[in-house]
């Protein structure tokens, strides 16, 4: 399999959000986010990526297909959901590079993108004069009923990225479960390092 790794920004990152919108929705149908999206809500959902300076998308493509991506914004310029409890614990907004999204299709998984996608934004966020990056990581109980047996927490992988828990720190974010007939709030994790 040979794969292209690509920095998008401008007009390269509107250009790909159609096929990350198709790709969201896939990859996050599964295990942990169960989420049950729509093209309607991910376009106006991925939408402000378009409208942010500093935005990026890093995308890994087959040929030209979009197999797996990566986003990140700075932290000021992110859904009050996702900026209000760090500025709340005396964060400073300007100094942090928002590590959203990461999807990537099954078939691609074990090759060392996961790292690549990391690596990209962080570097993106160093060159926009970034010293600290965060993302957030939703929290499902250990005994809910769709966890899969065989899941595999990704912890040691962000750990080993420089990552760790920022005790106390949870941000809340809506969405509709798969079997759901409404949204409800998800507690998410949110994970620190400096850069």
């Amino acid at each position: 399999m040979s794969l292209e790794i690509k920095r998008l920004t401008g007009e390269d990152l509107k250009a790909a959000l159609d096929a990350l919108a198709g790709l969201r929705i896939s990859v996050f149908r599964a295990w942990p986010y169960l989420y049950e999206g729509t093209l309607e809500y991910e376009a106006k959902y991925l939408q402000r990526y378009a409208e942010t300076e500093g935005a990026v998308i890093v995308g890994a493509y087959d040929g030209d297909r979009l197999v797996g991506a990566a986003t990140g914004e700075p932290l000021g310029e992110e859904l009050e959901d996702f900026r209000a409890p760090l500025e709340a614990r005396g964060f400073d907004l300007g100094r942090i590079f928002y590590m959203a999204e990461s999807v990537l299709d099954p078939a691609y998984r074990g090759q060392g993108i996961g790292h690549r996608f990391f690596e990209e934004r962080e570097a993106h966020a160093r060159a926009l004069g970034f010293d600290e990056a965060v993302f957030c990581a939703v929290i499902r109980a250990d005994d809910h009923p769709l966890r899969p047996a065989d899941y595999a927490p990704l912890d040691p992988f962000w750990r080993k990225r420089g990552y760790e828990k920022l005790q106390n720190v949870i941000v809340t974010f809506p969405w509709l479960d798969v079997g759901d007939s409404r949204e409800t709030e998800k507690p998410m994790q949110v994970w620190y390092r400096k850069l």
